[in-house]
């Protein structure tokens, strides 16, 4: 079992549409077309941390040179003509003319991290903010503060015209926030103030050349102890005393092999997604080898769940940070890789309770669908009795741990099979053809998914594609405020 608790991973990841997180490097999503041709506009100051980055104030104008991953290569042009050349982080810059521009525009994220915004203190009632629906990545929606809630209404748009109500209509999302600003919804709300916006931290770190991963150890600083498993200790450190990051020192690296830390590391420079935890750098010239990867101050979702805070969750916030999870394992799927240890306690939870799914200790890249494996540390109660008794792993074994994982997240991180030694669930599960009854106050549709991903035989269990689908179907059917279609 591989039980490194990685307390690895902040903020809500890496997509071009999420302006306002903190940048990864280079990851291998599609880019925007180039912006060459345009010039940005600074939104926030930054101060260089090295000789790679330039040092900038709002409002100051750059040329971009490389577009590529989340730090750009940019010319900065002063009042006096001078130019200089350097590394930005490109969620600090906007094109003056694009919506991205505008002080409401949050960029791609979900109702549960719009509400977070809305509840940082400052922002009153009628606070507002314009999103990227997570459920319709095409789509906007507009999140609204009413008193300890949001309500989020979606923006249609037909034949090139956008609304909220089916009228008025109008030619741009702009025009759509300056109408409401003066006139409200049918359900009395009225747009006043833009959502208060935390300045991002770039936390990671530039690369002076796409394919630099490897740094020197004397860079890094160790702290504090976050867990220990199997494989690897984790500690939070800093990175040049100024960037926090989390450091994974892989144990027993006499009997490591080579190829084995670098097919790590390869899945996890390729892997990169807004809920997944993204790599930093690596050092692999000596034992022990590190992983530097970004770092979660929450730590795990287990103890999160736990915790006063992730007691206080109703069901509709707890549903979307297992629909987060869904998307994140949407993506693995998608690039044919198994995780092979979904669970709570490998799930992680930053600033807005954006989750994203750490320790690809066991990951493995596949070409074919199922990966035979002999490894007799096995997690019996998240495990897919395929897995258990022939050792026969694929994104089919995976969705019956997130079954596990949804049982986990609605009873508030109790433990599976209560009252069930860890050797016992296999014969339950196969030949009593035992499943675990509804938790307590779960809706009857999620306990629905719970069986789904339970299905005896691997190819009648559902894809995480669908079960992102119904999760999101779930939410919306909960989040229908004032008569309204919602994103």
């Amino acid at each position: 079992m591989n039980t490194d608790r990685d307390r690895t991973g902040e903020g809500p990841g890496n997509t071009g549409t999420d302006r306002y997180t903190q940048p990864h490097p280079h990851p291998p999503q599609p880019q925007p077309p180039s912006p060459k041709s345009a010039v940005y506009t600074a939104i926030w100051d930054f101060e260089a941390r090295d000789g790679q980055e330039l040092s900038f104030k709002a409002g100051d104008m750059f040329e971009i040179v490389n577009d590529f991953g989340d730090w750009w290569s940019a010319r900065k042009i002063d009042s006096f003509g001078r130019v200089t050349t350097g590394f930005v982080p490109f969620n600090y810059l906007a094109r003056a003319e694009s919506i991205e521009y505008q002080p409401w525009f949050f960029g791609k994220m979900s109702r549960f991290e719009a509400l977070s915004h809305l509840m940082f203190a400052g922002n009153d009632n009628g606070s507002f903010l314009v999103r990227i629906s997570e459920t319709d990545s095409t789509g906007f929606a507009i999140s609204v503060k009413t008193q300890d809630k949001a309500k989020h209404f979606k923006i249609y748009q037909s034949d090139g015209r956008f609304y909220v109500d089916p009228s008025p209509t109008f030619a741009s999302v702009l025009e759509v926030v300056e109408y409401y600003q003066t006139h409200p919804f049918s359900s009395s709300d009225q747009l006043k103030r833009p959502c208060i916006r935390k300045k991002p931290r770039p936390e990671n770190l530039p690369p002076s050349t796409v394919d630099e991963w490897e740094v020197p150890k004397e860079q890094l600083s160790l702290e504090k102890l976050l867990g220990s498993g199997h494989f690897a200790e984790v500690y939070s450190g800093t990175w040049k005393n100024h960037t926090k990051v989390a450091i994974k020192i892989l144990k027993n690296n006499d009997a490591l092999k080579q190829k084995d830390f670098q097919l790590e590391v390869q899945i996890m420079k390729r892997l990169r997604h807004r809920h997944l935890i993204s790599l930093f750098a690596v050092c692999s010239s000596s034992a022990p080898f590190y992983i530097i990867t970004e770092l979660i101050e929450k730590g795990d979702l287990l103890n999160f769940l736990r915790s006063q805070e992730g007691m206080a969750l109703d069901m509709e916030s707890l549903i979307d940070m297992a629909a987060q999870v869904a998307d994140g394992m949407v993506y693995l799927e998608a690039h044919n890789s198994i995780h092979r240890d979904l669970a709570a306690r490998n799930v992680l939870v930053g600033e807005g309770n954006v989750c994203k799914i750490g320790d690809f200790g066991l990951a493995r890249v596949i070409k074919e669908p199922v990966y035979i494996c002999d490894d007799k540390k096995i997690p019996y109660k998240w495990t897919a009795p395929e897995a258990i008794g022939l050792g026969r792993y694929s994104t089919k074994s995976d969705v019956w741990s997130f079954g596990i994982l949804l049982y986990e997240i609605v009873t508030h991180g109790a433990v599976p099979y209560p009252g069930v030694h860890n050797a016992g669930v296999y014969d339950l599960v196969t030949k009593k053809h035992y499943r675990m009854p509804s938790p307590a106050s779960c809706p009857q549709i999620i306990y629905n998914i719970m069986r789904s991903c339970w299905r005896a035989e691997p190819e009648d269990r559902p894809t995480f594609k669908v079960l992102k689908n119904e999760l999101n179907n779930y939410q919306d059917s909960v989040c229908n405020y004032s008569g309204k279609p919602h994103s």
